[in-house]
């Protein structure tokens, strides 16, 4: 398993394309539409059909999401927001863009995720809103505390990029009540190329999130035929989903259960090809319930030294992600959190992406093993 022939290995993620994008793309830009259109709408009832939810909200990016929500949600100066530091710093941008401050949580060694017990432990009278982090897909249920989050007006505005597609018990992660954000990036279960989805808890909330994305113009005004012009009645962003980035989605969407299909069964390779690998261990997507997006493992000694050796190889190994609460940018916000900067030193993820097939798996694991000196 020497050969330089496992391209899916070489690189951590890739876009995947079912082949009808191009076509469907091609339609868009011969429209010569390319903002919020029919086309955009159509996505989004899409998505809504698919999660079981009455609305959907389309936004240009994940990030632009997490930032529209907490603004629907009520939060802003003054307020703190529970946010794990193991995370992307998109989640941390979208909380000081709503002027307030993050207050960085711990997650579970096990599942890199935040739970109840580190949620209750981090609550200040401050607190406006907690941001579970769904990584790597798996689902963060918080229903047992939920009961203390509604006595103190905390919102739970779900980072749900990592898991387009999981359940939680028999709904889809977006339609179990919660305000939920998604990313549909190059690199996401289901890609518009980017773009993002706010599945918002009411009509209210629906609206508010519609006149934040479209610069506070109130729409029903600007798409009346005899209108002279429009009216703005608050704040708002230019961050409405463009048709072609829609279209690119309506595709994938079709094609969803390919990829529901794929990223478990490539998941499941992973963990049987590691099995009993001395040096690691598998960090749990619960994949029976979760669409995998990645596959991370906790390296007991020496990560770095693995990741370059592994990287040498060209197996296209990452870190996901860098402590939040350790960034230069967020040292006013600093805490200890003993797990994450643990994690820190051990968490790496391994190739994931549908192009890869079972043969990459165990050209993966055997160069891994091969790092380890251990067996397999």
């Amino acid at each position: 398993m020497t050969t330089m022939s496992h391209i899916g290995a070489d690189q951590n993620a890739r876009p995947f394309l079912y082949g009808g994008e191009e076509a469907a793309l091609v339609e868009a830009l011969l429209s010569g539409h390319y903002g919020h259109t029919r086309v955009t709408e159509l996505f989004e009832a899409g998505i809504a059909r698919f999660l079981g939810v009455p609305e959907t909200v389309a936004v240009a990016s994940g990030t632009s999401a997490l930032h529209i929500a907490l603004l629907a949600a009520g939060v802003g100066p003054g307020h703190e927001v529970l946010v794990p530091s193991f995370t992307f710093c998109a989640s941390v941008q979208a909380v000081l863009a709503v002027g307030a401050r993050p207050r960085f949580v711990d997650v579970s060694p096990r599942t890199l995720c935040i739970d109840s017990d580190t949620v209750l432990d981090a609550i200040t009278p401050d607190t406006r809103a907690v941001m579970p982090v769904l990584y790597g897909g798996r689902v963060v249920d918080l229903s047992d505390v939920q009961p203390v989050l509604s006595e103190h007006a905390i919102a739970v505005v779900e980072d749900a990029a990592h898991a387009f597609g999981s359940r939680s018990g028999p709904q889809r992660v977006g339609a179990t009540g919660s305000l939920t954000c998604f990313s549909f990036g190059p690199v996401k279960n289901l890609t518009c190329g980017q773009g993002g989805m706010i599945i918002p808890r009411t009509p209210l909330e629906a609206d508010t999130c519609r006149r934040l994305r479209g610069l506070g113009i109130v729409e029903s005004a600007v798409r009346r035929a005899d209108a002279t012009s429009y009216v703005v009645d608050g704040f708002g962003l230019r961050a409405q989903m463009s048709s072609l980035n829609a279209a690119i989605g309506l595709v994938q969407l079709a094609h969803f259960a390919d990829a529901e299909t794929k990223r478990k069964a490539l998941w499941r390779a992973y963990a049987a090809a590691l099995q009993g690998l001395d040096g690691i261990t598998v960090v749990d997507v619960d994949v029976e319930h979760s669409i995998p997006h990645l596959c991370a493992v906790r390296v007991h000694e020496e990560r770095d030294q693995v990741f370059r050796s592994l990287r040498e190889r060209r197996v296209g190994v990452g870190t996901h992600y860098p402590p939040n609460h350790l960034q230069p940018a967020y040292a006013p916000w600093r805490r200890s959190l003993p797990v994450t900067e643990r994690l820190r030193r051990e968490v790496m993820t391994l190739p994931f992406h549908q192009h890869m097939t079972a043969s990459d798996v165990e050209h993966v694991a055997s160069k891994l093993a091969d790092v380890l000196g251990g067996s397999r």
